[in-house]
């Protein structure tokens, strides 16, 4: 299962990402994204998180694969 990445040093808190993916984020006081669990990211979420990190304005977001064993 695919995780997502934020890269907190290139957010700027706007918002979209926890907009369009309210299943995984929340935004906290500031807009800035809080995960809601530990970023996994289930295949029936897939397209919403790819949308996510194509439409983030700041480039802060990425799916990553799971390591392999």
């Amino acid at each position: 299962m695919n995780r997502l990445h934020v890269d907190w040093t290139a957010c700027d808190g706007r918002g979209l990402c926890a907009e369009l993916l309210p299943e995984l984020l929340v935004e906290d006081d500031w807009g800035y994204p809080a995960p809601r669990g530990d970023m996994s990211v289930p295949p029936a979420l897939e397209p919403a998180a790819r949308q996510a990190v194509d439409r983030c304005p700041a480039l802060a977001l990425r799916l990553t694969a799971p390591a392999s064993s």
